[in-house]
């Protein structure tokens, strides 16, 4: 079931972000929240804000949110890292 969520012109009208980006600007700030919260997967939070992996993983370092990075994932890194000298 999709939410919707009204938030007020006076709000709006304080967001220092141009009104024809607006709505694009505050949902891909709520996916940042969600996944720096724990609320939301990495990939769950991108799609929602509508963001390439690269886009989220630059969002995410320009806001200095740590990735929640999983032991398997820093593994198959180093054995990559290793294999590519």
């Amino acid at each position: 079931m999709p939410l919707s969520l009204t938030i007020p012109n006076e709000v709006l009208d304080v967001v220092k972000v141009p009104r024809s980006r607006i709505k694009a600007a505050l949902t891909q700030e709520l996916a940042f929240t969600l996944y720096a919260r724990g609320m939301a997967s990495f990939g769950t939070a991108r799609r929602f804000g509508k963001m390439t992996k690269w886009e989220f993983m630059e969002g995410l370092a320009e806001r200095e949110i740590a990735r929640h990075y999983h032991e398997a994932e820093a593994k198959e890194d180093i054995k990559y890292a290793k294999n590519s000298k």
